[in-house]
This record gives C-alpha cells, structure tokens and sequence, in this order.
C-alpha cells in the first residue's frame, strides 16, 4: 500500500494543481461574472432582502416542519458546511502563501460567489423533488437532469453524484473529523480516539434522527459557535485597534504589489496572491461547488427568490465576516510592525509558522499561547463538527439518489455506518492521499454543476424576473 500511495500521490498533487489553477478558477469566476452582469448585481440589489430575511425574524427553535426545513434551518444547514476548518486554516494558508493581499481577492471572489450561490438555491428550490414518504429532495443532480435531458444529463448527474458521495459523505467527513482529534491531542492532551469515539456517537444519533434533527442542532449550533468566534477575535482586535488601519493599509496595498511582501518578480508573486485568495475563498463560501444547494432545496419558502437572498447572506456571512476577522487577526498580530512575520515574505514564513497553528500563533499573542490554542482548538472542534453533519446530509441525498429508489431504509443505514466508519477512522490516521484524493473529487463536482448553471440560466432569470415586477 505504501508503494501505491508513493506512485498515486505525486501524480494527485499534480493533478489538483492543475484544476484548481486554472479549470476551476476560470469556471467558477465565469460563472459568478456571468450571474452577476445577468441579474444586475442581485447581490446588491437585494442583499438588504436577504440580510432581513435572516435576522428579521431570527430565532434558534424553528420547531418542527411537516417537511423540510425553516428557511433560517436551511441556511444554518448551509453555514455549517461552508464555515469549516478552510475558515481558519483556508484563510491562514492563503495569507501565508499569497500574502495579506490576497484576502482582498477573496473578498472580490465571494462578492461574485453572492450571485453564484443565488443561482444554485433558486435551481434547487425549483427543481427539487418529494418522494413517497414526504421527505424532499433537492439539490445540483435534480436541476442537472433538468439541464441536461437523455443519457448525457444522467451521466453527468451520476458522476456529480458519486464525486459529492466520496468527497463530502466518506473522505471529507474523514478529514474533519482527524482536524478536531489533532487539535484537541495537541490542546488538551486527550487521546485523538477517545475523540472519534465521542464523535461518531453524536454524530450517529444526529445522522439516524433525519433531516428534522439536523435542522434542529445546526439552527442552535451555527449561531452559538459563530458568535463565539466573533467574540473571541473582537477581544484580538479590539487589544491590537491601533494596528487595525495598518492591517487593512496591507491587504489593499499587497493585493496590487505583493512582491513586496512575499518576494520574487511582480508577475509571480500578483498571480500567488490573486490565485490563493480565489482558492481559498471560492472553496470556503462553496458557491459553484454544488455543496450548498442541498441544504437550501429543503427550504420552505412561497418563493424560489426567497431562499435565494438568503443564500447570498450566507456567503457573506462565511467570507465578509467568519473569515476576514480571522484573516485580520491573523495579519494585525503577526504582520505588523512587531509582529513576527513583519515584513517576512512567503519562504521564510512558511519556516517559522505553518498554516495549521498560524490562528493558533495569532491569537496566543493577545490570549496567551496556551489560551489561544485552546480557543482556536474548541472553534475548530465546531467548524468541523456543524460540517461534518450538513456533509453527511448532502452526500445522502445523493446517496438516496443513486441506489434508493428500491430500499430507501436500507441505503440510509448502510450509508450512514459507512460513513461513522470513516469519520473514526479520521482522528486515528494522518493520510496525505486521502487530503489530496478529497480535493480531487471536491474540485470535480464543479465541472458539471457548473455546466448546469449556465445551462439553467433561462430558469433563473425567469424566477428573478417574477420578483423584479412585485
């Protein structure tokens, strides 16, 4: 095994550098660049809507639903995934590759993102299905179909299927999972398996309570770990405030000349910093990932634009809030002029800090090393526990999709062991494979969602057209 994984890594690494550089890249700002000329900005236009819809009318016990969810469940469902561990260690990797100024281009990319996911949950809301036993089911291999009619679309939604199955439902949960253990080994001292023994028994009562459970720990959780989060970065800032005009002066003056900072010709050093802040920014919003659309399809709403707003929200919650405070704690603590990475480009900052404990560094300034690895130690226990579960749920869906026609309790527990099965076995083995094999069929699923996007335009632009007469 040892020899196989040898000979596939190299050839995995390459081959997700390759899609992320640049098919992914070009695809998913296409996509974002083209719903937002078409639209007219509806990330401007109707972002007071979504932001009213969301916190209008918030509240942490949405109670039972007949079917579905709230809309608010929805978007909490839908938070959970895309705020995860590439919160914090997405955004210290980009900072420590691309420089600070590639936070600016993760805010140019979740701009564009906003329109992007507003497709996908309008798409999910209008093409979603309830099956037999009233349980709804939506998301990117329902509007797929609709795209793509005959052999072709069924291909395509097959192999989205089966990318969101293995990448989110098996291996990704896999990877979260082995983020919480290692973090809280290194913490607290408490043996990575116990971890995974508390985890999968949580999670095994969440995943076997169904959609309704889900909703119910995800409305509660995503809030109360997001505020905490906040609250814990404001003490940073608010302890560094006579840093804060410094640190945005860098993201905005490194996004156009980063080869100050991170060293080498312009040219190189302007494609590091665009290129890791759309990386990173796209793969923690997850707008275009196809990911999201199955929280948001279970949605009860009078209308497919009313989940839509609220979707945006949820981007900007992840990227404009969630994420640029860590970023800005990240920069305004160790950037700065006493801090340690002052003026220190990429190559030599990658030797003293590493993007795991780069959050870990940051905060341990203000709080005190042992303090700030343990905060950032119970976010990320959070992070990737809300996205462990709203995973599980995306990858059964598909799940139900691919082989549940005939026997839908059976596929559901069978899928559901599986899956307890690989998120124990995540905080008990370290595998770079299984990162990189992650990545992979992550960065796979865009190709044919994306082709359903922009194939689906006509739909959307209908539904936005309904709302722009009222």
């Amino acid at each position: 095994m040892q020899e196989i994984e040898k000979i596939l890594y190299p050839i995995v690494v390459k081959i997700n550098e390759y899609l992320s550089s640049y098919i992914l890249l070009a695809l998913l700002i296409a996509v974002g660049l083209w719903y937002t000329v078409r639209t007219r900005f509806v990330q401007i236009r109707y972002f007071k809507e979504g932001m009213k819809r969301v916190f209008g009318n918030l509240s942490l016990k949405g109670g039972k639903q007949e079917q579905g969810m709230s809309s608010f469940q929805a978007l909490t469902t839908a938070i959970a995934a895309q705020v995860g561990t590439g919160n914090i260690i997405g955004a210290s990797g980009a900072i420590l590759t691309g420089g600070p100024g590639a936070i600016f281009w993760m805010w140019v990319i979740a701009f564009l993102g906003m329109a992007t996911i507003y497709a996908e949950a309008t798409l999910a809301i209008k093409t979603r299905k309830v099956d037999k036993n009233g349980n709804i089911l939506g998301g990117p291999v329902y509007y797929i179909s609709e795209a793509f009619k005959g052999g072709f679309g069924k291909f395509l939604a097959g192999f989205f299927a089966v990318a969101i199955i293995l990448a989110l439902g098996f291996m990704g949960c896999m990877v979260q999972s082995n983020s919480i253990g290692s973090v809280f080994e290194t913490a607290f001292g408490i043996p990575a398996w116990i971890i995974g023994i508390v985890l999968v028994v949580i999670c095994g009562m969440i995943f076997l309570g169904g959609v309704q459970r889900l909703a119910s720990v995800c409305e509660k959780v995503v809030p109360i770990m997001a505020a905490l989060f906040l609250l814990g970065g404001v003490v940073v800032l608010v302890c560094r405030i006579t840093y804060i005009p410094e640190t945005f002066g860098m993201i905005f003056r490194y996004a156009f000349q980063p080869q100050a900072i991170i060293g080498g010709a312009f040219g190189a050093a302007l494609k590091a910093a665009i290129s890791q802040g759309a990386k990173r920014g796209l793969f923690s919003n997850e707008a275009g990932m196809g990911s999201t659309p199955h929280a948001h399809a279970q949605a009860n709403v009078k209308h497919p634009h009313d989940q839509g707003v609220v979707a945006m929200a949820g981007v900007f919650i992840d990227t404009f809030v969630v994420l640029t405070l860590n970023a800005l704690v990240i920069i305004s603590t160790l950037y700065t002029a006493d801090g340690p990475l002052a003026e220190c480009g990429a190559a030599a900052a990658s030797t003293l800090i590493t993007k795991s404990n780069l959050a870990q560094t940051a905060f341990g300034t203000v709080m005190g090393s042992g303090l700030g690895a343990a905060f950032v130690a119970i976010a990320l226990f959070f992070f990737a526990f809300s996205t462990i579960l709203s995973w599980n749920m995306f990858g059964k869906i598909n799940v139900m999709y691919l082989f549940g026609k005939k026997n839908a309790k059976v596929c559901t527990i069978g899928y559901t062991i599986i899956a307890l099965v690989f998120i124990f076995l995540g905080t008990l083995m370290s595998n770079d494979l299984v990162w990189e094999l992650t990545d992979a069929f992550n960065y796979l699923m865009v190709i044919p969602n994306a082709m359903a996007l922009f194939a689906m335009t006509k739909v959307v632009m209908n539904s936005l057209k309904e709302k722009d007469k009222k």
